[in-house]
């Protein structure tokens, strides 16, 4: 028996320039007990499909057709109607936690409020019952989480307990909108893994909205792919993956790199001349407890590498271990910190003003999210133009549009568009003109910084594409800092991962993905979803509980190294070695995994 059917969903916006057509005619039904995926890239009308069906459109939108839960229309019906449904019997989760989550009220009482209010359960009767849901989703010491606040808990924390709200009533049917997208790889398999349970043990209906074909891979017994508001295929999950008659779909499944085998030849790192040496760097932030005390936290802690001309190097790791910190620091962007960075043999640290101005010719940055870091106000001809003008005031205004365009060509940008604005293109294009204005001054270095991993697959596989071109053409280096190791594997030489701001593995890029050393590393990649259905039921996951220890405490950095921990959060402790366990293979200390 189907919990929802949806016919002839069609879903209009009004605006400005007429109405935006967001669903098209779509008729979808949801089995008990069954897990849909629904994907497809930004725009194409997956959020709006069920924000429709559950009433929750902006005032600009109207929604036609019919939507039917348990053979009962609740299309258009009044919003107290609706009511007694939403929360209660069909529930939402939204792609961003901490917007969702009313940042003055405690999380117990934002868990128990549902319980209030339809079912009218007495405090402690519901106080009881967000402690169990909160035991299910996996939260660790449920009863000091129910008085904290939204903004004292990780990301991850703050989608279990998004999830815990969702399914304190005990409902039929649960709409995940994108619930993993901003999540580290491993807290991502945490909640697929919860999610996947609570389909087994509740019997609940889940409908999982995703760009990511490896996400729905492992949890949807059916998919559907949509596109410019309309179903294009749907079917059984094996059908999709493995006999794929869309051409759509087929372009899908194409554009995910896959972690579990390279598509670019990195040919290993290659051999020129070593252009950048990084020793023992550290930076330390001071963090005030209270109006009188403080504690310091290593942010990078210690970091040496090199860099060759032409190699790219990748840095993963999960968000806080200090990746974004190391290539600030690396650039000379933060205050003066501990350790040298060596550019083409000169220390940076001793630089003058000017020569470290002029030696910012050589290293460029682009970051990740194209739209924040490019200025609203200043046309995409102006902003890929602006490191000329800024390094190179003595070209004429002709030579420097001359550039521009000629730049804009090389990266994919029609250069009839140089005197568009930011917000009249997609993100693809705005990254795009972030790599044009980081590569206009022809540097020898540019650090990505996740700067693919706010866009869709197909076009974040255009972007990895050109930087691969660009330094096929330049000779480049690169830094790309991600926590998508199946990009990183498919487009870096060596690899590094870091771990609370400590080298834990530095290898070439097929030694450390067919034999990690370090348990990090194998956490790391056991956690990536594959889009291949079969893989992932076949797949075992090591659940892990709690967070991710706090670079406040100096025993977090001896997780690993259990046997050299001084039980003192205060300590001086000892640090674990990079030890040469193969030729170019580095990795750190640690206990035998048993």
């Amino acid at each position: 028996m189907a919990i929802l059917e949806i016919k002839d969903l069609d879903v209009r916006f009004a605006t400005p320039d007429g109405d935006v057509h967001a669903v098209n005619k779509v008729n979808l039904d949801i089995g008990a007990g069954e897990c849909l995926g629904v994907v497809g890239e930004s725009g194409s009308g997956k959020s709006q499909l069920f924000l429709a069906t559950l009433g929750l459109l902006s005032t600009n939108g109207r929604a036609t057709g019919s939507v039917k839960y348990r053979d009962k229309e609740i299309l258009g019906v009044p919003p107290d109607a609706l009511n007694k449904l939403r929360g209660s019997k069909i529930t939402m989760i939204f792609q961003d936690p901490l917007t969702c989550l009313t940042p003055h009220m405690r999380i117990g009482a934002q868990i128990m409020e549902s319980l209030r209010i339809h079912e009218r359960l007495p405090k402690d009767e519901a106080e009881k019952r967000a402690l169990e849901v909160l035991e299910m989703v996996r939260m660790p010491d449920g009863p000091r989480r129910m008085k904290q606040y939204p903004h004292e808990l990780s990301g991850g924390m703050r989608q279990r307990v998004m999830i815990a709200m969702a399914v304190v009533c005990g409902p039929d049917l649960l709409i995940a909108d994108e619930p993993t997208t901003a999540l580290d790889v491993t807290v991502q398999a945490d909640i697929l893994d919860i999610m996947r349970d609570l389909k087994a043990e509740l019997g609940t209906s889940i409908v999982m909205i995703s760009h990511d074909m490896g996400v729905i891979a492992g949890i949807a017994d059916r998919v559907a792919v949509m596109r410019d508001g309309e179903i294009v295929e749907a079917g059984p999950v094996d059908d999709i993956y493995y006999r794929p008659q869309h051409s759509y779909t087929k372009a899908l499944l194409d554009a995910m790199p896959r972690i579990d085998r390279p598509e670019h030849d990195a040919e290993g790192a290659p051999g020129g001349e070593t252009i950048l040496n990084v020793n023992d760097l550290e930076v330390r932030f001071s963090i005030a407890d209270d109006a009188w005390h403080s504690r310091e936290l290593r942010a990078v802690d210690g970091v040496s590498f090199s860099l060759r001309q032409g190699e790219t190097l990748g840095i993963v790791g999960e968000s806080g271990c200090g990746k974004s910190t190391l290539a600030r620091a690396v650039l000379k962007l933060l205050p003066e910190t501990p350790g040298t960075v060596l550019w083409l043999g000169r220390d940076l640290a001793k630089l003058r003003p000017g020569e470290l101005r002029k030696s910012r010719e050589d290293f460029q940055i682009v970051f990740q999210d194209p739209l924040a870091s490019l200025d609203p106000r200043m046309t995409i001809g102006e902003s890929i133009a602006e490191p000329l003008r800024a390094l190179r005031p003595y070209l004429p205004k002709s030579e420097i549009v001359a550039r521009t365009r000629k730049m804009m060509e090389q990266v994919g940008l029609d250069p009839h568009w140089i005197n568009r604005y930011p917000h009249e293109f997609s993100g693809g294009q705005n990254q795009r003109a972030g790599i044009a204005r980081a590569m206009i001054v022809e540097p020898r270095l540019v650090i990505c910084d996740e700067a693919v991993s706010a866009l869709d697959a197909s076009i974040q596989a255009q972007i990895v594409e050109l930087l691969i071109r660009l330094q096929r053409e330049t000779g480049m280096s690169l830094i790309f800092i991600s926590h998508d190791l199946s990009v990183v594997r498919h487009l870096c030489h060596r690899v590094m991962v870091l771990f609370l701001g400590r080298i834990v593995e530095l290898a070439g890029r097929d030694a450390l993905y067919a034999d990690p050393r370090h348990p990090y590393t194998k956490a790391l990649l056991a956690a990536v979803p594959v889009p291949d259905p079969k893989h992932e039921r076949e797949k075992t996951y090591v659940r892990r509980t709690g967070e991710l220890p706090s670079p406040l405490d100096t025993r977090s950095q001896l997780i690993f190294l259990k046997s050299k921990m001084i039980d003192d959060p205060a300590a001086e402790q000892y640090r674990p070695q990079l030890l040469e366990v193969a030729p170019g293979h580095f990795v750190a200390e640690h206990d035998p995994v048993t």
